[in-house]
């Protein structure tokens, strides 16, 4: 009976705590004109240039943000039977692949009357993919600062290409991403990258900064790389964004596919970064340490300092992991020292009823009142990321010479172990986790998928657009449940002025504008 084609026009609030703005989108609806059923329902930018959402909206009432494909930008490419189908490790799987309509829901907890809300595309293999093994040229590089699980994540895509898919070549970038500028690449093997996750840091070497676009894409070319790994945190995941629009510009066939790596777990959306298990194990002989010294000598106390640049959960994991610490500082509760409820009240009153005490401060706690103190001057690193003043030294010091005025002696012991902590390979968890990841980045650029990053959402993996991963950093809410659990493990007082709670409640809306799945719009037929 033929198709009628409609073209609709919304108008979408975009919803931010900072302020509101307005975009255009164009919805194309395909139909049967006999039974007016939708054959195809896709939803994109007005600029077509504009990459940064790919929304399409689900029949059941859902928000898919998906990531962008080959087939997008590239004409008439040609697809394989996936080689998995064949793979004799496969043949006891029930199901080989990922049905193309399988997605992964950001929300879980819902209310009766909420929206669907938005979902992600699920990951892991699909029955086409768009690159044959023998015309695989794949490259890994690490950026950014130490994590424990590198060499997991690169042996684990190594290996995944070579016994999944049969692809025999993959270089390792030499030194991040300045590594693209120089002729040192290391060729990567199963055997070579066998044992390598026995070791910490990156066999590959990393750097920060350095990173320039147009001449990475250069290189890429140069080489004839086609699909590029790139592991590192929420900084090198704005790289890659960059180095995807650029190789998108120019119309290579190159996928581009993100593994997300923070110590911190500042990465938002996902469940948490790899990494992390194993820096919140290693964060507790730390804090064993503390204890021991602290209950061995008479008002003795013993000071943790723990990574957290801007978010304190690996000081806030390891603290209710422990049971032994009686405060946990991080940067999203300020605290003061002094006066009624201040920190140096709270250690009085614990040394003289227990007699020592175990204090666990994340490194970018308490900054604002060191840099009243110093009077510091803001610097950045090669990534962008502040420089901070040691918040373990300063606060020793205070807490010194405020008992020292106070002729109360203390004996006070400063441990800071956190570039021990990040340099240790993984443990069990985070091995299997790396592997996940790994598998999953390998399956999505085989798959022709590009622009994403890999991750568990509510426990499952999908595929992330770039710009949720770097929208903004993922941070402790100190007005949820854990951080209360937290308070009544360790009895301390939460340090917060009632003008304090109000601003942390503030936070009404989430940041990528979407209210549970609903759009404000206004529509119009054209």
């Amino acid at each position: 009976m033929g198709t009628l084609n409609l073209s609709f026009q919304i108008q979408t609030r975009y919803i931010s705590p900072s302020s509101p703005s307005f975009n255009t989108f164009t919805i194309s609806l395909t139909t049967n004109r006999k039974k007016f059923n939708c054959s195809r329902f896709s939803l994109s930018m007005g600029n077509p240039n504009d990459t940064h959402t790919k929304l399409v909206p689900g029949a059941a009432g859902f928000l898919l943000q998906d990531v962008p494909h080959f087939t997008d930008y590239l004409d008439h490419l040609p697809s394989y039977p996936n080689p998995l189908q064949n793979n004799p490790a496969y043949s006891v799987v029930e199901q080989y692949f990922v049905d193309e309509d399988d997605t992964v829901t950001e929300k879980i907890v819902v209310h009766k009357e909420s929206a669907r809300g938005v979902h992600f595309r699920r990951a892991g293999p699909r029955q086409k993919v768009y690159f044959k093994p023998d015309d695989v040229n794949a490259c890994i590089v690490t950026c950014g600062g130490l994590c424990p699980g590198l060499n997991t994540v690169i042996r684990e895509i190594v290996c995944g290409l070579y016994h999944m898919y049969g692809v025999r070549k993959v270089l390792g970038i030499d030194g991040g991403y300045k590594g693209f500028y120089a002729k040192n690449t290391i060729t990567l093997t199963p055997k070579f990258v066998d044992d390598i996750h026995k070791r910490g840091g990156t066999i590959l070497g990393t750097s920060r900064g350095g990173h320039d676009s147009v001449k990475i894409v250069d290189r890429i070319q140069d080489r004839g790389i086609n699909q590029v790994y790139i592991i590192g945190g929420d900084g090198t995941h704005k790289g890659a964004a960059v180095i995807f629009e650029e190789i998108r510009r120019r119309g290579l066939k190159v996928a581009v596919a993100g593994i997300p790596k923070t110590i911190d777990n500042d990465i938002p959306v996902i469940d948490k970064s790899f990494g992390f298990d194993t820096a919140v194990e290693e964060a507790q002989r730390a804090i064993k340490a503390a204890h021991v010294e602290s209950e061995s000598i008479g008002n003795g106390i013993g000071l943790v300092k723990l990574m957290g640049r801007y978010c304190g959960f690996i000081a806030m994991y390891a603290t209710l992991a422990s049971r032994d610490v009686d405060c946990c500082l991080i940067p999203e509760s300020p605290f003061y020292l002094e006066g009624k409820g201040g920190l140096y009240e709270y250690i009085g009153k614990q040394l003289k009823q227990n007699g020592h005490m175990v204090i666990v401060i994340a490194e970018g706690a308490g900054q604002e009142l060191l840099s009243e103190s110093l009077q510091s001057v803001d610097q950045q690193d090669a990534s962008g990321n502040k420089l901070l003043q040691d918040v373990g030294l300063w606060i020793s010091h205070k807490i010194k010479e405020h008992f020292a005025k106070k002729k109360m002696p203390i004996n006070l012991k400063y441990i800071d172990p956190t570039y021990m902590i990040r340099a240790i390979p993984s443990i069990a968890s985070d091995n299997v986790y790396c592997t996940l990841l790994a598998h999953g980045a390998v399956h999505g650029a085989m798959a022709g998928y590009t622009g994403f990053t890999v991750g568990p959402v509510n426990g499952r993996h999908a595929y992330i657009p770039f710009n949720r991963i770097i929208e903004k950093q993922n941070k402790v809410v100190i007005t949820d449940r854990m951080w209360a659990r937290l308070l009544s493990s360790t009895n301390q007082p939460s340090f917060l002025k009632p003008r304090d709670i109000a601003e942390a409640k503030k936070e009404k809306y989430p940041a990528n504008g979407i209210l549970d799945g609903k759009i404000v719009k206004t529509m119009s037929m054209n």
